[in-house]
């Protein structure tokens, strides 16, 4: 039984031929060849008819010979932190749509933001023969991306960016100054920013786009308001405690450089008798599913994550094809809910609602 599983044996190039009385070869260039090709291998007659034959009996081209005929899988390899994370589920979503329309297949690894796991998940993926990757999962001062170029495995970088590799992001810093324009507009002049984690360009570009800005208009942010913290809820309840627990005046906003981070602060802020929109102002990034549909909605700068997706694999196409590629970064909007509308009560006015 065939792979079809239908009973009869593939109906294969020399098949064809031999029905028609002509070369295998000219069967494949009709068949396999670009179109310009395909006109010089037979007359325009003699094509259709092979065409035409080869569509009656269920010609069907065996994908592992004609791989290895062009050396390319059409199959490519996608890294990232955690697929469960859904800013990168929704970017791979992305990157499957734009693979489909050209005719590529995906398949995706997770390297929990560890490098060697990155390396090593790579590894694994360059044994299976894909033709390029993608890495949405690099760290500063990665040794991994060197690596791959000096041995001419095509690659793209993903959400994250590093210099002198190509790559598909939102404009951070822009995401940054968003936030710090909105903010101090809204009246605040306190801030603390959760900043995520120090190795990922996501977290180092929001926190200095803010941070560049924030002094711009004349505001103070000492390092001691900027806490490094995981990405996830538990890193941005971790890092708010330590915001709530610092001496001094206590902060009238908060930005966190990531969605989840600033769930997690909104529900330490709200454990500690704080009101968030109220007492309190927060500002996340992604702006996923999740941020208008919390009980305080969320404002959070909107990073085009399918997008940025597609994108990635389209750069990744021409990477292969042996294009230089320049890097993108797509723009971000913020939109503004109720965790971050109200303006800040100054001192009397706190004491009154005390």
């Amino acid at each position: 039984m065939n792979r079809s599983g239908s009973g009869r044996a593939p109906v294969t190039l020399k098949d064809l031929a031999s029905e028609l009385g002509i070369h295998p070869s000219t069967v494949s260039r009709v068949l396999h060849s670009t179109s310009d090709v395909a006109k010089g291998a037979a007359s325009s007659v003699t094509a259709q008819k092979v065409r035409d034959l080869a569509r009656e009996r269920g010609y069907s081209p065996d994908p592992q010979a004609k791989s290895l005929r062009t050396r390319r899988t059409r199959a490519l390899g996608v890294i990232v932190p955690r697929l469960s994370d859904i800013v990168l589920a929704t970017m791979y979503e992305g990157i499957e749509e734009a693979a489909a329309e050209s005719n590529y297949s995906t398949f995706v690894m997770n390297s929990h933001d560890s490098t060697d796991e990155q390396r090593r998940k790579a590894e694994i993926m360059l044994a299976r023969r894909v033709d390029g990757l993608i890495l949405g999962d690099v760290h500063a001062g990665s040794d991994l991306l060197p690596d791959l170029r000096a041995r001419h495995i095509p690659f793209v970088l993903m959400n994250r960016r590093h210099p002198g590799f190509p790559s598909a992001t939102c404009d951070d810093v822009v995401g940054g100054e968003l936030v710090a324009d909105h903010l101090w507009q809204a009246g605040h002049r306190r801030v603390s920013l959760i900043a995520g984690e120090p190795y990922a360009s996501t977290a180092l570009d929001r926190t200095a786009g803010f941070r560049q800005r924030w002094r711009d208009l004349g505001g103070n942010l000492p390092d001691s308001s900027v806490i490094w913290s995981r990405f996830d809820t538990e890193g941005g309840r971790e890092a708010a405690e330590t915001i709530v627990g610092q001496p001094g005046p206590a902060p009238t906003a908060v930005f966190a450089v990531n969605d989840f981070a600033a769930i997690g602060a909104m529900g330490t802020f709200r454990a500690h008798g704080l009101t968030v929109g109220q007492d309190i102002a927060v500002v996340g990034f992604n702006d996923t599913s999740l941020a208008p549909q919390l009980p305080i909605p969320l404002s959070s700068v909107h990073s085009p994550m399918f997008q940025i997706g597609r994108q990635a694999m389209l750069m990744l196409r021409r990477v292969i094809n042996g294009e230089q590629v320049e890097s993108v970064r797509m723009t971000p909007e913020l939109f503004i809910r109720e965790s971050s509308a109200a303006s800040p009560l100054d001192e009397s006015q706190r004491s009154l609602a005390s």
